[in-house]
């Protein structure tokens, strides 16, 4: 019997974006687009496991989402009989690509556009985003949701770009392109190395912009290193699925079409690039390039892409390019010199949850004979990736190196003490050692760790959190490591001098923060400068309803507000005559359904609760919503 609900997954990760892109033809809105679609996908769950799976689920999905657009359009007065005429082929071999150049609208800064692409275009996860941005999940999430508002209020126009438009808007593409594509190559969850389907979609995508924009050597550039990664896909993983590290991969089994494809775009990449430098796409393909010409692993021309990758540091200076350079270096003169690059990255925060960061330190390790070192690092390695195929491969590769110093392990250890504490002190430190175990290993044995490595963590952990904060997370791993017999390893972390007693707590910093437009949303301003003016409890401002306001009065229940809030109020009421007044970004799923008072009737948003309006202050002005209060 077909799992229909399984059906739906597979259904919705194929055809997502084509949905999408069909939609936003009708609605010139991405993110009621992708609402329209999640709809028809939620009707699909409820559906199709009593009614069966229909013959063409893509078409089902479809021909349902357009429906809820034209009543979509029907109730905002905007139907033409024209939205329900299928497009013409050129229109639907169109459409995802034309959804990738309103996604990297110019009116959206680069990461941005990156993140919604990646979202509505790939179908990726706000986690899977995350890990190909080196940033946290709620920050990916708040620059989806900001991202949607932007084009939306834009008016940006719906149709494929041209000149140099088109040229201005490329390189954004790209990276997203790219970006698609690592994600297919090395997945960052589930249970497997690659998600192949991923990488034929960015391989797609990159031949069409070929075809777009046939001029531009980074394009054809992109298209080069992708088809020769691709040719590699057979390789890279063993007979239980384990990864197979490059230079131990079986070539005979690299396809040569691919290859042969990628060196032909490689050839279009320098014709139309002859009088240009070239850019970062073409120096990754020439590296490409190097690795797929050497008939063995050692004939690899490793000085030539060392030489490579310092060309593309100076254009792109990314701790991951750095970190690549590393591995390169580490081969063309020796593990010593890899090593050296690689202990500078340490502290780097954007590598502080990168599992290849230790993954190849470990790699150079082993090769310069410390074997029980490189076990730690891989250990570390595993504990960090979320993918279950490379974390057996890491733990693998740890049980075979170095034994010496082995003893207690850091997880193991962590739970025995949260286990023995009260529950508000467990509570207390639960969150703060969590975040250390997993960045200094899970597995990680405690006689293998020191002062100074821990010290290290902890900094690239918290490098902006205020006194008070840091000195919580410190005293929470001082605890453990005093329970533990290893009170030696908090020797190094040192306490952060708190204000003086009485001193008011300085306001002055949030004023840049509240009059930067760009940087935060309507949403957050309105309701800091409520608080802010007001002076009222938080939960108040946060349960102010739309048909409650005295707008004229400045003032609603229990609160009363002054100029900057009551010039902002009108845009973020947008017209609404009921229900909440500050809105979450998404509408709940149908398990999570909250009661009529805290639901918007217009907009089907919930309220924004208490939990994610502190979040968003704290993430953006490293302080609590009661210092508004205070000042």
């Amino acid at each position: 019997m077909i799992d229909a609900r399984a059906t739906v997954g597979v259904v919705w990760k194929q055809e997502s974006a084509r949905i999408v892109a069909a939609l936003l033809r009708m609605v010139h809105d991405v993110g009621l687009a992708e609402e329209l679609a999640h709809d028809a996908l939620v009707t699909a769950m409820e559906r199709w496991p009593a009614e069966g799976v229909p013959d063409n689920p893509g078409a089902w999905l479809t021909t349902v989402a357009r429906r809820r657009a034209v009543d979509h359009l029907r109730r905002s007065r905007r139907f033409d009989s024209t939205d329900l005429e299928p497009p013409d082929v050129a229109e639907q071999s169109d459409d995802v690509l034309r959804l990738m150049f309103i996604s990297c609208h110019p009116v959206l800064d680069r990461p941005a556009r990156a993140a919604l692409t990646l979202r509505v275009v790939a179908g990726l996860s706000v986690p899977e985003i995350a890990r190909a941005f080196l940033i946290g999940e709620p920050a990916i999430a708040h620059r989806i949701a900001a991202a949607k508002r932007t084009l939306s209020a834009s008016g940006a126009a719906y149709g494929l770009p041209s000149g140099a438009e088109l040229s201005g808007r490329l390189a954004s593409v790209l990276e997203v392109v790219y970006l698609v594509f690592n994600e297919g190559y090395a997945a960052t969850s589930g249970d497997d190395l690659m998600r192949p389907g991923l990488c034929l979609e960015a391989l797609r995508l990159g031949r069409l912009l070929a075809e777009l924009a046939p001029d531009e050597p980074e394009v054809h550039g992109l298209v080069a290193l992708m088809e020769i990664q691709q040719s590699r896909s057979a390789a890279r993983t063993g007979a239980r699925g384990e990864p197979v590290q490059l230079h131990e991969q079986n070539r005979g089994r690299w396809d040569r079409l691919l290859i042969n494809r990628g060196f032909a775009a490689m050839l279009r990449a320098r014709a139309t690039g002859a009088a240009k430098t070239p850019g970062p796409y073409v120096l990754q393909a020439a590296i490409a390039v190097c690795h797929a010409q050497a008939r063995t692993a050692q004939e690899t021309d490793w000085e030539r892409i060392a030489t490579l990758y310092e060309a593309l540091e100076r254009l792109l200076p990314t701790p991951v390019v750095r970190l690549n350079r590393a591995v390169a270096v580490g081969f063309a003169r020796g593990p010593q010199a890899g090593l050296a690059l690689v202990d500078a990255l340490r502290a780097d925060p954007a590598l502080r949850d990168y599992h290849l960061l230790p993954g190849v330190r470990g790699d150079l390790l082993l090769r310069s004979g410390r074997g029980a070192e490189a076990r730690t690092e891989w250990e570390r390695a595993a504990s960090l990736t979320r993918n279950a195929a490379e974390r057996d491969f890491l733990r693998a590769r740890a049980a075979t190196a170095g034994t010496a110093g082995r003893g207690p392990e850091l997880g193991a250890m962590v739970d025995e003490f949260l286990a023995g504490l009260g529950s508000g002190t467990a509570s207390a430190y639960r969150k703060s050692l969590a975040r250390m175990r997993r960045a200094l290993g899970e597995r990680i044995s405690l006689t293998t760790l020191d002062a100074a490595g821990v010290a290290a963590v902890v900094a690239s952990l918290w490098p902006d959190a205020a006194p008070r904060g840091w000195n919580r997370h410190l005293a929470a791993f001082r605890s453990f490591a005093a329970w533990a017999g290893f009170p030696q390893l908090a020797a190094e972390l040192k306490n952060r001098a708190l204000p003086p007693a009485g001193e008011p707590v300085p306001v002055d910093p949030l004023l840049p923060v509240l009059r930067i437009p760009s940087g935060v949303p309507l949403r957050e301003r309105v309701l800091w400068l409520m608080v802010r003016e007001s002076g009222a409890p938080i939960r108040a401002v946060l349960a102010l309803d739309v048909q409650d306001l005295d707008l004229a009065r400045r003032a609603g229940p229990a609160v009363a507000w002054r100029e900057q809030t009551a010039a902002l109020l009108p845009e973020l009421i947008a017209g609404r005559a009921r229900g909440p007044l500050f809105l979450s970004d998404r509408r709940p799923g149908p398990a999570r359904r909250p009661g009529p008072a805290d639901l918007c009737p217009e907009t089907g948003r919930r309220r924004l609760s208490y939990e994610r309006a502190e979040y968003l202050f704290k993430r953006a002005t490293g302080r609590t919503l009661r210092t508004l209060r205070m000042s």
